[in-house]
């Protein structure tokens, strides 16, 4: 049985793509065959390394530009009629020919499993693929994130997957409410491996890392390592990630006069490096699915300061133990909370080595054979 997985866009960056590539690879590594279908195509090479047992499809190549739509996307939209709703996330990837594409691919399948890794592929995959394939629809944000469009729209459509996956148990909470009688599962994403160097927790550096998007709340972390440096002025915060709100974020660190303070570190490829050299994990993050660079941060043994946001960071840690959560949005907590690691050591010591313990919950070999499971209950249902 073939186990395709459908991405946006496989050849990109983003914590989804590397986790449902780190998945597409462990399940060719386990012997079955699997497929990475990639919606659109926009570099040459992808940036994640891809298992060379793994096939790839790419449906729409836009390596070359958007091609603009033959009647406009309004027209697409009202006359004809769109299953991607508004308010997803990534709707404007779906033009006509983009939407159509992921259409026509599913509607033509016959048998083996199609997981679809976001709303707009999972609405996609709910109205057009034959029940002859086992549908499965993960979810890797959460579904409080989600304007009600999207939210009618799961309601809606969602009960024709065989089953749902979501990557926390409060969000499988959520989910079965609004999906009774719906198969709903909880998967963690796994770490791609915890064979991490340790921290040695003694260099005064705290460091973060995602998207440079309003989501990761880097706008609220820059002002509360204001009120660090107050205190401890030796300490230095790292930012890692590229995103268009990299100029705003540039324009406050120099607005808080920390430019010898903070830095924006860009994209890196040695982040696990970055991570051994440092002694603390921040995430200011607004909402989560599961965040992954704190899990691996984890791994690395860092004790990690975050908001409570909503899903994924409570769902992980446990508070005072490995690490310490903070009402979300709170810049004055989140200052405590970084500024109580760094005056003590001896509590990072403790709690890094709890944390490096917990992350051991997400390594490959305990969360693979959940998908395995998952997919083999499904196919002996058939």
């Amino acid at each position: 049985m073939t186990i395709r997985y459908m991405l946006l866009h496989a050849y990109g960056m983003g914590g989804t793509i590397r986790t449902v590539v780190n998945q597409a690879n462990a399940m060719a590594a386990a012997g079955h065959r699997t497929e990475l279908i990639s919606v659109v195509r926009r570099r040459d090479l992808p940036q994640f390394d891809i298992d060379p047992r793994v096939g790839v499809t790419t449906l729409v190549d836009q390596r070359d530009g958007v091609r603009a739509d033959s009647a406009g996307r309004r027209a697409w939209r009202v006359i004809r009629g769109r299953i991607v709703p508004p308010g997803e996330f990534k709707a404007g990837y779906f033009t006509e020919r983009v939407e159509r594409a992921v259409i026509d691919y599913v509607s033509g399948l016959r048998d083996g499993i199609l997981v679809t890794t976001r709303p707009a592929l999972n609405l996609i995959s709910a109205r057009r693929t034959p029940e002859s394939v086992i549908r499965v629809a993960q979810d890797h944000m959460n579904l409080g994130t989600y304007p009600a469009t999207v939210r009618d729209a799961i309601a809606r459509h969602y009960p024709r997957f065989d089953a749902v996956v979501t990557l926390t148990e409060t969000d499988q909470a959520e989910y079965r409410e609004l999906l009774p009688g719906t198969s709903v599962t909880w998967i963690p994403n796994a770490v791609h491996t915890l064979s991490r160097t340790r921290s040695r927790l003694e260099r005064p550096l705290v460091v973060a890392a995602g998207r440079l998007v309003a989501q990761k709340g880097f706008d609220l972390l820059i002002p509360a390592f204001k009120r660090v440096v107050e205190h401890h002025p030796e300490w230095r915060l790292r930012i890692f990630g590229t995103g268009r709100k990299k100029a705003e974020l540039a324009a406050l660190v120099d607005e808080h006069g920390l430019r010898d303070s903070v830095t924006l570190m860009g994209r890196s490829d040695r982040l696990h490096e970055e991570l051994a050299e440092a002694s603390i994990y921040a995430l200011s993050s607004r909402f989560e699915g599961l965040p992954m660079v704190m899990i691996e941060a984890m791994s690395h043994g860092l004790p990690v300061v975050a908001f409570d946001c909503p899903t994924g960071p409570a769902d992980v840690l446990t508070h005072e133990t490995d690490g310490l959560l903070v009402p979300p949005g709170d810049v004055e907590g989140l200052a405590a909370g970084l500024g109580r690691l760094i005056a003590d050591r001896d509590l990072r010591i403790k709690m890094g080595a709890a944390a490096a313990t917990t992350a051991l919950r997400y390594s490959p070999e305990t969360v693979m054979p959940m998908w395995e499971n998952l997919f083999a209950g499904l196919a002996a249902n058939r």
